[in-house]
């Protein structure tokens, strides 16, 4: 198991992400996601948010949440631009880039979805 350092910034971390497949089965992509602190990953998603034009009717916990799903839904479109802007790489032969995504999204289409 590793060690935990106190102050240590990583630039980037790999998680791996499945998906179904529309042959049936499941296939897998190591991704390397850009880290961002709570604070920084927040003004992120704000940032997606309001440029999908995402506001929620009031301050209370339902309409929050409930505007968090419209984001999502607002800003399925722009999922290649999303996972661009948080990746900055991948396990597959294709090189990674945003037009290489959007090709493979099309495709798999649980890719596009967020989860």
């Amino acid at each position: 198991m590793a060690r935990i350092v106190l102050g240590a910034r990583p630039k980037s971390f790999t998680r791996k992400v499945t998906v179904e497949l529309p042959e049936g089965g499941q296939g897998s992509v190591s991704w390397s996601f850009i880290y961002r602190t709570r604070t920084e990953f927040g003004a992120l998603l704000d940032e997606i948010f309001a440029s999908a034009g995402v506001t929620p009717s009031s301050q209370q916990a339902e309409d929050v949440k409930v505007s968090l799903a419209d984001a999502f839904a607002c800003t399925r479109d722009a999922n290649a631009d999303y996972l661009m802007r948080i990746a900055d790489g991948w396990d597959l032969d294709a090189e990674f880039s945003r037009a290489a995504f959007s090709d493979e999204a099309s495709r798999l289409a649980s890719s596009a979805e967020c989860r």
